[in-house]
Parts: C-alpha cells; structure tokens; sequence
C-alpha cells in the first residue's frame, strides 16, 4: 500500500489530505483513506485553501475516480 504524506488539516470529517503526482489522499477522522485520480494541483489548492474541506471532498466525489487504500 502507497501512503502520501499528508498535512493535518482542520475538519468536522477529514482528518489529512495529500497531494503528489495528480493523486490526491484524504484520510477521514473515522480512519477511512482514499486515493482520488488524476486530480490536478489547482483542485488540491482550492480544497487545502476551503474553510470547508468535508464539502470540497463531497464536490470532487461527482467528478473524480477515487477508491479506498486502508
């Protein structure tokens, strides 16, 4: 299993969220994690600059691939 380093961010559901090589990694507080695809560095931006990061993962989640790694 491929871990990204992620950075602790302040959220209701999300835990960490890292980016690396277009695939974006969220770990949610209840220990869920997931890859997102091909997701572009402007999106990780939006989403690590959003006072609400729960609300942007539910926006990417109609638009980019995704599936559970842990």
């Amino acid at each position: 299993m491929i871990y990204l380093q992620r950075k602790a961010v302040s959220s209701r559901r999300v835990r960490s969220i890292g980016w690396e090589n277009n695939t974006l990694e969220v770990e949610f507080k209840n220990g869920d994690i997931y890859h997102y695809f091909n997701l572009p560095e402007w999106e990780y931006n939006a989403i690590m600059s959003s006072s609400s990061k729960g609300s942007e993962i539910s926006r990417i989640d109609k638009i980019y691939l995704y599936r559970p790694i842990g």
